[in-house]
């Protein structure tokens, strides 16, 4: 069970770490075409921004999933490291389980938010629910709770495991 559940996992990181990159690649190549029609066709093209705002959103949720799965993510760790076994291990469960927390958040108030704004439109973009653009606040809180699930029943994921996903 345990050898499914990470190779499952393997895959969904594989998937966050494809979005959040595609997404990062394409801001980058939307930002120079914005400041290119700006200062030298001296006509801005209205749509680069808001493209921009849309992708970074699934960069945060889809790479922030990603992040703390490989463990690369921000924390702040010298006082629970500076704990004896017994405090320390209770500390981090509790930090699982409050990142837990904030994934089923996500998840829940995520797709009230997309339900909410589903058939609404944004301005530079008629044919885009607004809906769809904050989709990736539940499906990165989904991933983000999977891979907790996986922390607290398995352990985390070896680096060696996140860097090279295998799918035999």
């Amino acid at each position: 069970m345990a050898s499914i559940y990470r190779r499952l996992m393997d895959a969904l990181y594989l998937a966050c770490v494809l979005i959040a990159g595609t997404a990062l690649v394409l801001i980058s190549a939307v930002i120079p075409w914005a400041v290119f029609t700006r200062y030298v066709l001296n006509s801005a093209a209205s749509w680069p921004e808001p493209t921009a705002v849309l992708l970074m959103i699934a960069v945060t949720f889809f790479g922030g999933a990603a992040c703390y799965r490989r463990r690369a993510h921000m924390n702040v760790s010298f006082l629970v490291r500076s704990l004896p076994s017994i405090p320390r291990m209770i500390a981090q469960f509790l930090a699982e389980l409050l990142v837990a927390a904030m994934a089923l958040f996500m998840v829940v108030y995520g797709a009230k938010l997309v339900e909410a704004t589903w058939y609404n439109t944004i301005a530079d973009f008629p044919w885009l629910p607004v809906g769809v653009t904050y989709l990736p606040i539940p499906l990165g809180g989904a991933a983000l709770l999977l891979f907790v699930i996986e922390r607290l029943s398995f352990g985390a994921a070896t680096l060696a495991e996140t860097a090279t996903p295998q799918f035999d």
